[in-house]
C-alpha cells in the first residue's frame, strides 16, 4: 500500500500530505499514490494521477465525426475552439468532502445560447451494474447468488428472450458482508465497467466469463450466437421453409417447444396431424412449456437426446415414412427423422431443402453479446457540488431541462425520486472508471443545462470557468475523439432534444 490510512486525528510527518478526495483521507509520502491509485504526492502537492479527459470533435469533410480512439495522442497545447470541445469528469475529481462546490463548472457558448456543464467523478456506493448476456444456455435458476473469486457480488434475475440477466453489486454486496466480500466486489464492478473480461460462478449453475461489447463463455465454450425466438415464434417464422419438404417439425426450446402441425402456422398452411405427441405441459395449440428441465444441450435444455421430449406416436394418425425434423432455436442443434414400421423416428440424412432452412435460422440469430450496463444513484453530496439546493438539480434533470451524461456518454434516467442513471459501458471513453477502498466505484458525471437555468436553480456562480480559458482547466489533460454513434453532449441548444 503506497499510502497510510489513517484516523482523523493522526497527524503526518512532515514530508506527508493528506488527501481528501475520498473518505479514507490517506497521508501520502512523496513520489508515491493514495490507496485508490487516483491522487499522489508529487513534490509536496496532491495531484490527480490519471489526465482530465476532454472530448474534442474531428469534423472530416462531409460532416462525419471521428470516433475517439483509446490511443489518442496527448493535447497538444492548443485551446480549441467551442462547441467542438465538451469536458468530462473522467480525472476531473470529486466533491468531497461534500461542502465543495464541483471541480469544474464549465460555460460555452452554443448555438448563440450560454450553457453550463458540471462536472464531479462521483463517489458511488450505491452502484451496480446489470449484465445481459446472449445465450441460450440456462445460466442458473433466477435468485441464484452470483460469485467472484468465492465471493457473493450478485445474483441472477430473469430470462429476457434468448438473453440471461445478472444483478451485481449495490450497496448490501459492497458494505453489507464481510470486507472480502466488499473488495471483491468492488474489483469486479470496476474491471467490468473498464471494459475487461471477469469470471462468475453461478449457485447452481454456470461458469461464465463476461466482458462488455464481447460474446460470452459458458462453461468454456465461446457462445456464437442469441436464439432467434422461442419454439413457437420459430415455427411461425419459418413454417413456410418446411412447407411440402417434411411433414412435422419440431422446436425444441427450454420455455416454449413448438410443434408444427398444431401450431396455427401450421393449421393455416394445411399441414396435416402427424400423431406426434410430446411431453411437457401444453399452453396453446402447438406450443408446450417444460418439456425438460433448463440446461446447456438443445434449446437451453438438459438434454443431448431430443427424441427423449417425445412419446410414442399416435397410430391412428402416424404412419410410417412420415418425415420429422427436430432443431434448436438457434440451429446450433438439429436433425432429421423418418418413421419405421413400428412408428419409431429412425435418424437419416437431412435433405438439402432442409438443411438450409436450419441454415436460415442461424442466418436469423444474432451474434451473442455481453453487455453491461453501470447504475448509480447521484446522492445529496454529489449534487450539492452541483447546488446549494440539491432537490432542485433533481428537478430539472426530471424536468428534461438538465441532460445527464457520463463520460460525455448518454445515459438513461430512472422515473421517481432521486437522479438513478444507467450507462454502457462500451459508449464511455476507456478506463473511466476508477474506485476508492471504502469501498465504492468513482465514475464521471456530467450536468449540462443552460446557464440561466443553473442560476435559477441555485448553482455556484462563483465557481463558473470559460471553456476558452482551457489552459486553466487542468495542468494535465487529454483531448480523445467522441464515439460516431454517440450524440453530441452540446448538441441541439435545447437539452430537452437531447433527452430522447
Amino acid at each position: 500500500m503506497s499510502a497510510e490510512l489513517t484516523s482523523p486525528a493522526a497527524k503526518p510527518a512532515d514530508d506527508r500530505i493528506r488527501c481528501d478526495a475520498c473518505p479514507v483521507m490517506c497521508y501520502i509520502r512523496p513520489g508515491q499514490a493514495g490507496a485508490c491509485d487516483r491522487y499522489a504526492n508529487r513534490d509536496g502537492e496532491l495531484i490527480r494521477v490519471d489526465p482530465h479527459i476532454v472530448l474534442e470533435r474531428v469534423v472530416e469533410a462531409g460532416g462525419n465525426v471521428v470516433p475517439f480512439s483509446a490511443n489518442a495522442d496527448a493535447w497538444d497545447g492548443r485551446v480549441v475552439g467551442e462547441p467542438t470541445t465538451f469536458v468530462t469528469a473522467i480525472g476531473a475529481g470529486t466533491t468531497y468532502p461534500d461542502y465543495k462546490p464541483a471541480p469544474f463548472i464549465v460555460a460555452s457558448a452554443v448555438e448563440g445560447v450560454d450553457m453550463v456543464t458540471v462536472v464531479t467523478e462521483g463517489i458511488f456506493s450505491y452502484c451496480g451494474v446489470k449484465v445481459k448476456i446472449d445465450t441460450d444456455r440456462h445460466l442458473g435458476p433466477e435468485r441464484a447468488i452470483v460469485r467472484a473469486s468465492g465471493e457473493p457480488v450478485g445474483h441472477v434475475t430473469t430470462g429476457e428472450y434468448g438473453s440471461q440477466m445478472l444483478s451485481l453489486g449495490g450497496v448490501h454486496h459492497l458494505t453489507g458482508g464481510s470486507k472480502k466480500e466488499g473488495r471483491v466486489t468492488c474489483d469486479t464492478l470496476l474491471a467490468l465497467c473498464n471494459g475487461q473480461a471477469v469470471e462468475l460462478a453461478i449457485d447452481e449453475g454456470s461458469t461464465v466469463t463476461v466482458q462488455a461489447g464481447r460474446p460470452p463463455v459458458v462453461n468454456g465454450q465461446l457462445e456464437q450466437r442469441m436464439r432467434v425466438g422461442c419454439g413457437s415464434a420459430t415455427i411461425g417464422m419459418f413454417a413456410k421453409q418446411w412447407e411440402g419438404f417434411v411433414d412435422e417439425v419440431v422446436v425444441v426450446d427450454d420455455h416454449i417447444t413448438g410443434i408444427l402441425s398444431e401450431h396455427q402456422a401450421g393449421k393455416l398452411l394445411g399441414i396435416p396431424d402427424t400423431g406426434i405427441k410430446i411431453r411437457g405441459r401444453r399452453s396453446t395449440p402447438g406450443r408446450y412449456f417444460q418439456v425438460a428441465e433448463p440446461g446447456t444441450g438443445w434449446g437451453g435444455t438438459n438434454i443431448s437426446d431430443p427424441l427423449s421430449i417425445l412419446l410414442p406416436f399416435d397410430p391412428k394418425v402416424a404412419r410410417p415414412e412420415l418425415t420429422m425434423l427436430m432443431t434448436s432455436t438457434t440451429g446450433e442443434h438439429s436433425a432429421y427423422y423418418v418413421l419405421d414400421e413400428a412408428l419409431r423416428p429412425v435418424e437419416a440424412e437431412m435433405p438439402d431443402q432442409l438443411r438450409r432452412s436450419v441454415e436460415l435460422i442461424r442466418e436469423n440469430c444474432e451474434p451473442a453479446l455481453s453487455t453491461v450496463l453501470f447504475m448509480a444513484g447521484a446522492g445529496g453530496s454529489l449534487r450539492s457540488g452541483v447546488t446549494e439546493n440539491p432537490v432542485r438539480l433533481t428537478r430539472s434533470v426530471k424536468d428534461t431541462l438538465t441532460l445527464v451524461t457520463c463520460g460525455g456518454a448518454p445515459t438513461y434516467v430512472w422515473p421517481g425520486g432521486g437522479i438513478t442513471f444507467m450507462v454502457d459501458v462500451t459508449r464511455v471513453p476507456e478506463n473511466a472508471f476508477g474506485y476508492v477502498p471504502t469501498p465504492a466505484l468513482v465514475a464521471p458525471i456530467e450536468f449540462t443545462l443552460k446557464l440561466e437555468d443553473y442560476e435559477r436553480l441555485g448553482g455556484h456562480m462563483a465557481e463558473v470557468r470559460r471553456l476558452s480559458d482551457v489552459r486553466g482547466l487542468s495542468p494535465e489533460r487529454r483531448s480523445v475523439q467522441p464515439r460516431r454513434d454517440n450524440p453530441w453532449p452540446l448538441g441541439p441548444t435545447d437539452p430537452r432534444r437531447l433527452a430522447g
